[in-house]
């Protein structure tokens, strides 16, 4: 039986939300495109030497999420960690950027592509859990070894994941667990041909574009403030 492809942002979504997949895939095309504040949180990896150079008022415009001393504080550390363990001039320069990689069942944008050994990177514009990544990060970390692994035909053993607007880099393994939740994903968004259930985990809910549409009520501020 012959499967289309899935793209990288199916799975993350599919692995956070099925639901919320489902709608995002009856997006058209444009609407799908990641909005400015994604874009220009991404620009500031390319630039992380010369970020912790910058003065802290200077830097106070960038589009990071914590102040500027604990920003540079927290990429500086980030750097010593890495070049103790000789991975952050790798990190720095890529073999490759923003490469379209076509695996055996999914496919999408790698942000970086780092060789000896061959390894992704992945570029994220939100926060970092307090330890790890994220669930559906995991998955897409997963689907972009797999794919790069299937283009090279060599085995992918790591992922990074950067999180620029916050100064923190996180690598995972490709572990047994980690390629269970991708297979489940990557099933969830090929069998997708209704709403799935509402998920249960309603604080997903709050944020959501799509919260109307699915018919959830979500919180309201007052209720949030304890007010309601």
């Amino acid at each position: 039986m012959t499967h289309t492809h899935v793209s990288f942002s199916d799975l993350r979504t599919a692995a956070y939300c099925a639901r919320k997949c489902y709608y995002q895939r009856a997006l058209p095309a444009e609407e799908r495109e990641p909005p400015p504040e994604v874009t220009s949180i991404r620009d500031l990896e390319p630039r992380y030497e010369t970020l912790l150079e910058t003065p802290l008022d200077t830097l106070e415009s960038e589009p990071i999420a914590v102040s500027p001393s604990r920003y540079r504080e927290r990429l500086a550390a980030t750097k010593r960690r890495l070049e103790d363990t000789g991975d952050w001039e790798r990190l720095r320069n890529p073999t490759d950027r923003d490469v379209f990689a076509t695996g055996r069942h999914c496919r999408g944008i790698v942000h970086k592509v780092l060789a000896d050994p061959l390894e992704p990177a992945l570029i994220s514009s939100g926060a970092p859990p307090e330890t790890g990544v994220w669930q559906s990060q995991s998955v897409h970390a997963v689907a972009a070894a797999k794919a790069l692994a299937w283009e090279h035909q060599e085995s992918v053993e790591r992922v990074w994941l950067e999180y620029p607007a916050y100064g923190v880099i996180r690598s995972v393994g490709m572990t047994t667990r980690r390629k269970a939740q991708y297979r489940s994903a990557l099933r969830t968004v090929r069998e997708l041909d209704g709403p799935p259930p509402r998920t249960k985990a309603r604080s997903k809910c709050d944020a959501c574009e799509f919260a109307t549409e699915c018919g959830v009520k979500t919180r309201t501020l007052r209720s949030l403030l304890g007010l309601g």
